[in-house]
């Protein structure tokens, strides 16, 4: 397990606008799960994949992760080719088996337009799609090299717009519950601070 923590210090020490992004994903993705009462085991399933989604990137080149402008067509196939390069190195890295799908699926769409296959609705693992507004949500309230973050109710707003679409809409309200319920934006702003 130490060496699989690493990695995930690994891609944010590499990408200064990742710093805190696993932590804060694993925390929204863990009071989602609760909304949808996860058992226990799927709970620490959605918490390492949570923590580790991101290692792919570690395959992508800084050039590319820390671009200022626009992405073009070839710089955004090495991004989309991270899910699958996390998933690979996980499973060389020994990793418990299950949080494998939760990596490689955390950029499915509910519609089957996301990446690497083209899952769609229930075929994406839950943990995944639970993973998918986590980290969504996150990306949008956090600084990137392209573009200023987003106030949290823009992005609520977003995840609402894109239910059905993007997003599983059971889990958007199960976020937009969380949130409200649990505070989160002040314990993860706290944090941040």
């Amino acid at each position: 397990m130490g060496s699989l923590a690493q990695l995930s210090a690994a891609i944010e020490a590499r990408d200064p606008y990742a710093r805190g992004h696993s932590s804060r994903v694993t925390v929204f993705s863990q009071a989602m799960a609760r909304w949808v009462a996860l058992d226990k085991d799927r709970l620490s399933v959605l918490r390492l994949g949570a923590l580790l989604h991101d290692v792919g990137k570690l395959a992508v080149p800084s050039s590319v992760l820390l671009k200022r402008g626009p992405l073009t067509e070839t710089e955004f196939g090495q991004v989309r080719r991270h899910p699958a390069a996390g998933a690979r190195m996980l499973q060389t890295l020994g990793a418990p088996p299950m949080i494998l799908p939760v990596v490689l699926h955390h950029h499915e769409r509910w519609d089957g337009s996301g990446y690497p296959a083209g899952r769609k609705g229930e075929e994406i693992p839950l943990e995944a799609r639970l993973l998918c507004v986590a980290d969504s949500f996150d990306a949008m309230t956090s600084t990137r090299p392209y573009r200023a973050p987003r106030r949290p109710d823009e992005a609520l707003d977003e995840l609402e717009r894109c239910a059905g679409s993007q997003f599983d809409p059971e889990l958007v309200k199960a976020f937009a519950g969380a949130w409200a319920e649990a505070g989160l934006g002040v314990l993860v702003w706290q944090e941040a601070s």
